[in-house]
């Protein structure tokens, strides 16, 4: 029991308990082997700053007989139930994105919810109850007490939703306990809710990649920046594991052992194994990453035993710890993409490769999916897909527009696996990035079925690479970041992916000297068959730190040639609300300072509907006009500014005037005056 709990509390927590004929004893000893080890090794790696551990645990079955694990905190205070947010959640994170220790101490349902949370990054449960608990004697010696119980889950990223209101802890009892798991079933985030979630604990993903790879740069030598990704690929594949089929990878599976075939990268080299073969991916695409992982895990120096333990243990330990709360969430993001281009700043990369290779932030990857108008059964292709972050933000898109429009559990689940295998294709020409898509739409998903290897100029036919093959991928929805060095600055994947195009919409990201001549050619290929919806001018510094160039958003709708009199949407979109920074340990450097979410969605509803939607812009950032579909080179217009003067212009001008010429009247009279008195 906790120090600072008064005996009566936990003796009448524990009163309720036994009365109830648990399955489970209390004793923390007693409880599953697996839960016990997590909370050890969760507190050896600093989680248990937090001060003491659960007082009790238990575990439950439902009628389904599915495990709950119950985790309860007492504090003996009183006004220590639980500390939350502004926005109601368990504030168990600091402005930082760093744990708040002293809430998870001083507070029973902050603890409670801080330990569930090493119960999902450390085990295979997905499911927790979190129960806190204060009591205080009154003045007349009775005691008086407060409950808190939270559902944690991987479907709720972890942060705890409330269940009820609860003056005992009698729904734990055989005879209440499935209804109360059936109304916990029925508890679901708003997708607001969920939004902010996700950008929290993107930012947490940010702060814990930087921290991972400062570790690995510094005291890991003899591993090139490839290697660092394959290594977090590798380790979280091997321990995402597939439930009654492949076990998580524990690390202390590994035993830094000599033998061939005992060494620390066969055993994770045979759990990726069999978990690719679980999952089905066709022979040719499973080879392809069974020999790219190889060549990080199985060499001699990874392996070699120093002090009992080798360098891939190492490493794999570090990932685990730093990392396994984020994919064990499931939390969708692109986040192969995020470890790149957080390892941006080791690499030596000349300008151009970086303009070439540098990757869109998810914010704006999430803008052009929505510019193309994808929706729950749009078919999205990306010509030069990079990490998959596009195609990532698309599939995410998708769910979420499938979850909020399809009633039927059954039917929703269906549509889910066609999103993943049927709708979504990229295209990377480059082996070793081709490889983060791959895994990255893998930890996602699993949306890699049509993740493809190829030239998308001179070898893409337009069909499925597996599954339908022969089949043509119906794409009515084409989004690019293109590489800059490219013909027209990547303008010739626009006219390629455009051309393989029936019907739909396509936006893209590119070095805007493609819209004023650099690629007036191939422009005017595009407009003889495509319409040109909008332009955008976008901050200077989206890419800060990656690439100094200036970007456009060009808008397509497909299959309609561009009329003379089409208007054109041109919005400067320079000021997007966002203050970037370029600070290698600063723990946000992208903050929102001027409403740059509403912006976001006034831009897209402006593209779509047109100047109705004005509201924070102005006509000095929102102008439309024609350009000339022979030209090619018309496509970067602002709004004109107007030089004819008005009245008030003029009579401001001849009152400075007047000013002017009374002041130096009076001067002159004052010399004079001065003169005079010599």
């Amino acid at each position: 029991m906790a120090q600072s709990i008064e005996p009566n509390i936990a003796d009448l927590a524990n009163g309720w308990l036994s009365s109830y004929n648990l399955p489970y004893k209390l004793e923390q000893e007693t409880l599953n082997s697996e839960i016990d080890k997590a909370l050890k090794d969760y507190e050896s790696k600093g989680g248990g700053k937090g001060g003491n551990r659960p007082d009790a645990k238990i575990l439950l079955q439902n009628k389904n007989v599915d495990f709950f694990p119950i985790l309860i905190e007492y504090k003996g205070y009183k006004n220590k139930l639980e500390k939350l947010d502004n926005d109601g959640q368990v504030e168990n994170r600091t402005a930082k994105s760093e744990p708040n220790f002293k809430n998870i101490k001083d507070f029973a349902v902050n603890g409670a919810v801080h330990y569930s949370n090493a119960l999902l990054h450390h085990t295979s449960y997905t499911d927790i109850i979190a129960i806190g608990m204060t009591g205080y004697k009154d003045e007349a010696g009775k005691i008086q007490h407060e409950i808190g119980v939270y559902y944690v889950s991987k479907s709720n990223l972890g942060v705890g939703q409330k269940v009820g209101e609860y003056s005992d802890f009698s729904f734990l009892a055989p005879k209440n306990f499935d209804a109360f798991i059936e109304k916990v079933k029925t508890l679901e985030l708003t997708q607001e809710e969920i939004d902010r979630l996700k950008e929290q604990k993107e930012k947490e993903i940010d702060a814990s990649l930087v921290k991972l790879n400062n570790d690995i740069y510094e005291n890991e030598k003899g591993l090139g920046e490839n290697d660092r990704v394959y290594l977090v690929a590798a380790s979280i594949i091997a321990t995402l594991g597939i439930p009654n089929k492949v076990p998580v990878l524990d690390k202390s599976e590994l035993k830094s052992q000599t033998f061939q075939g005992g060494r620390d990268g066969d055993i994770v080299l045979g759990r990726i194994k069999a978990f690719l073969d679980e999952k089905q991916l066709p022979k040719e695409k499973k080879d392809l990453i069974i020999r790219t992982l190889s060549n990080t895990l199985l060499p001699d120096n990874i392996n070699k035993v120093e002090n009992g333990e080798s360098q891939l243990k190492r490493v794999f330990t570090k990932i685990v710890d730093d990392l396994g709360i984020y994919y064990k969430i499931g939390l969708t993001t692109d986040f192969t993409g995020k470890l790149f281009n957080e390892m941006y700043g080791w690499l030596g990369f000349s300008q151009d490769k970086l303009n070439d290779v540098v990757l869109t932030p998810s914010y704006i990857a999430t803008l052009l999916v929505k510019l193309a108008r994808v929706n729950k059964d749009s078919y999205v292709w990306d010509f030069a897909t990079g990490s998959a972050g596009l195609l990532v933000a698309a599939m995410n898109e998708m769910l979420i527009d499938a979850k909020n429009t399809i009633k039927s559990p059954e039917e929703l689940t269906q549509k889910e696996i066609e999103i993943k295998a049927e709708q979504l294709l990229g295209l990377e020409l480059l082996s070793s990035v081709y490889m983060l898509a791959i895994l990255n739409m893998i930890l996602m998903g699993d949306g890699s079925s049509n993740i493809l290897n190829v030239d998308s100029l001179k070898d893409f036919d337009g069909n499925y690479g597996f599954g339908k093959t022969g089949s043509a991928f119906p794409a009515d929805a084409f989004i690019l970041n293109p590489p800059y060095s490219a013909n027209g600055n990547g303008m010739n994947f626009v006219e390629k992916a455009l051309g393989m195009m029936n019907k739909g919409y396509g936006a893209i990201i590119i070095q805007n000297s493609a819209g004023s001549g650099k690629a007036k050619d191939y422009n005017k290929k595009i407009l003889a068959k495509h319409t040109l919806l909008a332009s955008i001018k976008m901050p200077v510094d989206i890419f800060i730190g990656k690439s100094s160039v200036q970007t456009n958003i060009y808008v397509f709708k497909v299959n309609e040639k561009h009329h003379k009199d089409e208007m054109v949407k041109f919005v400067d979109f320079s000021s997007d609300g966002y203050t970037r920074r370029n600070r290698k340990k600063a723990s946000n450097n992208l903050r929102d300072t001027d409403r740059a979410k509403e912006r976001y969605q006034e831009l897209i509803n402006l593209i779509r509907f047109g100047k109705s939607k004005l509201n924070l812009f102005t006509e000095k950032e929102y102008y439309e006009n024609t350009i000339d579909p022979k030209n090619g080179a018309d496509w970067n217009q602002t709004a004109p500014i107007d030089t004819k003067p008005t009245l008030q212009d003029f009579k401001k001008t001849t009152s400075d005037y007047l000013s002017w010429e009374v002041s130096n009247i009076l001067k002159q009279q004052n010399i004079g005056e001065e003169g005079l008195g010599k």
